[in-house]
C-alpha cells in the first residue's frame, strides 16, 4: 500500500477539515435564521479561505513526497507526478 504525502500530517488535515466543516454547518443555520446576507458572503469566504489552505498544504506534500519519490524512479514516473500536480493547481487556480 502507497503512503500518501499527507500521512504524517493527517490528523491535522482531519482537524482542519472538520473545523471547515463546523463552519459550513454554522453557514446553513445562519441562511436558516435569514442571517443578513453580507454576514453569510464573510462566512463563505472565511470557509473557502480555510479549504485553499488546506489544498495548499496537500499540494506540498505533493510535491515534496509524491513528486519527489517519482522523480528518483524513473523521468517518466516524475513526469507524470509533474503532470499531474499541474493540473491539481490549475483546478485550484480556476476555483
Amino acid at each position: 500500500m502507497a503512503v500518501n504525502g499527507y500521512a504524517q500530517s493527517k490528523d491535522n488535515y482531519l482537524k482542519r477539515l472538520r473545523r471547515i466543516e463546523g463552519q459550513v454547518r454554522g453557514i446553513a443555520r445562519m441562511v436558516e435564521e435569514d442571517t443578513y446576507c453580507i454576514d453569510v458572503l464573510t462566512q463563505v469566504s472565511a470557509a473557502t479561505k480555510a479549504l485553499h489552505a488546506v489544498s495548499l498544504g496537500l499540494l506540498e506534500e505533493h510535491i515534496s513526497h509524491c513528486v519527489v519519490e517519482a522523480a528518483q524512479v524513473s523521468d517518466e514516473a516524475k513526469d507524470a507526478k509533474v503532470r499531474e500536480a499541474a493540473d491539481a493547481i490549475a483546478r485550484l487556480v480556476r476555483s
